[in-house]
């Protein structure tokens, strides 16, 4: 039993790591336009990360309490 909540840990880990990777990419501009801006931080992403890890932390904490 402990080695297949190991495997739900992994995958899952895996699974929202490449989600975020796709996230990311979405809105990815041209090499000549990213070099000639400046970098900006969205907040709005940068809530919803945090929004996913809580969820995430919530998801771990109420399987492993059970």
């Amino acid at each position: 039993m402990a080695t297949i909540k190991a495997y739900i840990l992994l995958f899952t880990a895996f699974f929202f790591s490449g989600l975020m990777q796709l996230s990311m990419a979405h809105d990815k501009p041209a090499p000549a336009a990213a070099a000639a801006a400046a970098r900006v931080i969205d907040a709005k992403a940068i809530d919803q990360a945090i929004a996913y890890l809580l969820m995430f932390a919530a998801l771990f904490v109420t399987y492993f309490a059970r």
